[in-house]
């Protein structure tokens, strides 16, 4: 059997992951410029800058959060988006929810549309996941750091959105009770959290 060329090694990775962004090529071993040319004859379209699908490609129900962190290196889903990858909500994210380090810039993405928070420190570092999307690494809070992180920024998605939360993740058992104290002290919002975290234990 022939060896595999460049093309048909890149055809197969999308077929495989979804998506493809110029910089897996250099760890796939592949030049760039055949990224250029299977775009140039049809055979994969670009969704969004940076990121290449073949064209019949079907959108998940993820795929923006694989597209927004294929975007930007440093943007951890959180809040609304994080809860409804954990199933933790009745909301529908209307924007992909993601948090970036204070000192950060604001990713220049315009498609999806993204709604964005500022943390620092442990409440930026702990509390993170990486999840395999589409081949994209995306990171997102875990369910305890979701839940203090929606009673951290109330004022953005809702009183009534951090209490549903944390009455369904401790229903399904995503977090304890102390996971969750645990994060909100990191948020510096035990005393906001505690009255809700003790009436349903």
């Amino acid at each position: 059997m022939p060896p595999k060329t460049h093309a048909n090694r890149l055809l197969e990775y999308v077929r495989s992951y979804g998506t493809v962004r110029p910089r897996d090529l250099d760890e796939l071993r592949i030049p760039r410029q055949v990224l250029k040319r299977l775009h140039d004859r049809g055979e994969l379209v670009r969704r969004s800058r940076g990121v290449y699908s073949l064209p019949d490609y079907e959108p998940t129900r993820h795929t923006d959060l694989a597209t927004v962190c294929a975007r930007s290196r440093n943007a951890i889903v959180c809040l609304i988006s994080a809860l409804d990858y954990h199933e933790l909500t009745t909301q529908i994210p209307h924007a992909v929810w993601i948090m970036i380090d204070r000192s950060g810039r604001r990713p220049k993405i315009d498609q999806p549309p993204i709604h964005i928070v500022y943390a620092s420190g442990d409440s930026l570092t702990v509390g993170i996941d990486k999840h395999k999307i589409e081949g994209i690494e995306v990171p997102i809070t875990t369910p305890a750091k979701t839940v203090a992180d929606c009673f951290k920024y109330r004022d953005h998605v809702g009183q009534d959105v951090a209490i549903e939360a944390l009455r369904d993740c401790l229903r399904q058992r995503k977090a304890t009770p102390g996971d969750i104290y645990e994060m909100a002290k990191i948020n510096r919002v035990t005393r906001t959290i505690r009255p809700y975290l003790e009436a349903l234990i």
